[in-house]
């Protein structure tokens, strides 16, 4: 398969973004950029660090590594979950990419993840119920595909590769 196009990953923290992106990037014989991953190495901090600044502070540096990465065909990119929280990361987004939802279910997400490791879930399962409210809506408006998660990830990726064989 040509990719002339960013693979984009959205969803919530913990629906599979990087180890789906990884594997994807692998598969697709294409770079993978794990956005939070390039901002610890960029700045040094890690997004806990960065957090205890202020979220808007994080938000800055995320829109800041998304003008950078997106210039870069082709690769997989795996977001913050609240990348769509600012509609400019999505249009750098869109520019050179596709945006696939990964869609998983809240229940598995909390019993799956440590949701303790998550800057902004820190108070509790019930914070992650109120970022999928919040942010349910704008995920579904975003992206150009939803892949729902049902806990297999090849099944996804190779969902995912099924999508772009028919773009």
């Amino acid at each position: 398969m040509n990719l002339n196009k960013n693979i984009v990953l959205i969803g919530m923290p913990g629906c599979g973004k990087s180890t789906i992106g990884k594997e994807l990037a692998e598969e697709l014989k294409v770079k993978f950029c794990d956005i939070d991953e390039y901002i610890v190495e960029t700045t040094g901090l890690s997004i806990g660090e960065i957090f205890t600044e202020g979220e808007d502070i994080f938000r800055s540096i995320e829109k800041e590594s998304i003008k950078k990465i997106s210039k870069v065909i082709p690769q997989v990119i795996a977001t913050g979950g609240g990348v769509i929280k600012d509609s400019e990361n999505i249009k750098e987004l869109k520019g050179n990419g596709i945006i696939f939802f990964i869609n998983r279910s809240i229940e598995k997400i909390s019993t799956d993840v440590d949701i303790l490791s998550r800057p902004l879930l820190k108070s509790g399962k019930e914070k992650l119920y109120d970022l999928y409210k919040e942010r349910y809506l704008l995920y579904k408006r975003y992206c150009d595909y939803e892949i729902i998660n049902d806990g297999h990830i090849n099944g996804v990726k190779d969902k995912i590769i099924t999508q772009l064989k028919q773009i």
